[in-house]
């Protein structure tokens, strides 16, 4: 019995098994459809769609450079006993070094891309579901590059070389050596990890946010009881100060407290006699954004042996 490109599709619709999985079912079945699928079912791998119902938000972040090019990718599990299993670490690894190759930010492009050792990167995810038993997710990519100059990346509190929950790259312009962009990168790294700004500049700041900012301080500006036009100064200061602590060129370096971001690139330029720009950045916090559900872990061992 033949079968189609759509009878692939649709058994991996039906149990959310890889796509080479699917083929070798349907080979080993004949094409026949429901014994595909009980094979599937029989090894295991059609417990996947089950799973990707559950909520991933620990996982890991991997980071990785070529030459001057960069990117940062995250991938999540449901635990953080999974983030420390080799075999998932192994996957953050190589698709991150897959994303290097990748020619925009596109999670689903990333996904389908081809996998060291063969499938893609969306097969092996499958298969690690199925053997690990938790679901895991590409969650999201980001690149940095420069045309002179370098990326530094950093890792803080890294699980594994370019791997763990904060990751950083930096991205730096300039003719200078890497003798000072690399320290210089490295410092920071350091400040964003610890400092979280949301934007390198003030105009990349979600205009959305600022919005939400105006309204609040207009809120606080009106219990004041002042007249319209210092309320107005009241609220253009608010904001003004949000702007400079939340966008990393104007936010003070961690490193002494005073002095800001921008200002200690253009002093190590001078030093290096050589102009240093500061054009990217990428932060990854492992989970940021996810809303996670708080569970009772007895409770659920309890459930799954059938306790209560």
């Amino acid at each position: 019995m033949a079968y189609t490109a759509t009878d692939v599709k649709n058994l991996r619709e039906r149990t959310g098994a890889g796509m080479m999985d699917c083929k070798k079912a349907l080979d080993e079945s004949g094409g026949d459809f429901e014994a595909a699928v009980d094979a599937l079912r029989a090894k295991g791998l059609a417990a996947v769609a089950k799973k990707s119902s559950r909520t991933a938000a620990e996982g890991l972040v991997g980071v990785a450079v070529s030459g001057t090019k960069g990117v940062a990718v995250e991938v999540n599990s449901e635990t953080d006993f999974v983030a420390k299993n080799d075999q998932f670490q192994d996957f953050v690894r190589k698709t991150t070094e897959v994303a290097l190759g990748q020619s925009s930010d596109d999670v689903e492009a990333l996904k389908a891309a081809a996998y060291p050792g063969g499938g893609t990167v969306a097969d092996t995810l499958t298969q690690n579901v199925a053997t690990i038993g938790e679901n895991q997710q590409v969650r999201r990519m980001k690149t940095v590059a420069v045309k002179n100059g370098v990326v530094v990346p950093y890792m803080h509190n890294a699980a594994a070389p370019n791997l763990g929950k904060i990751g950083v790259l930096v991205a730096l312009e300039s003719e200078a050596g890497a003798d000072v962009l690399e320290p210089l990168g490295k410092q920071i790294a350091m400040h964003i990890a610890a400092a979280f700004p949301l934007a390198l500049n003030a105009d990349g700041l979600d205009a959305e946010m600022i919005a939400r900012e105006r309204k609040i301080a207009a809120e606080k500006a009106a219990e004041s009881g002042k007249p319209a036009e210092v309320q107005a100064k009241m609220v253009d200061g608010a904001v003004a100060k949000f702007a400079k602590d939340n966008a990393l060129l104007s936010q003070l370096f961690v490193m002494d407290n005073k002095t800001p971001v921008a200002q200690v690139v253009e002093q190590a330029g001078k030093a290096a006699g050589a102009k240093i720009e500061l054009v990217d950045y990428v932060r990854f916090q492992l989970g940021e954004g996810i809303d996670k559900v708080e569970t009772d872990f007895a409770a659920e061992v309890a459930a799954a042996a059938g306790l209560n």
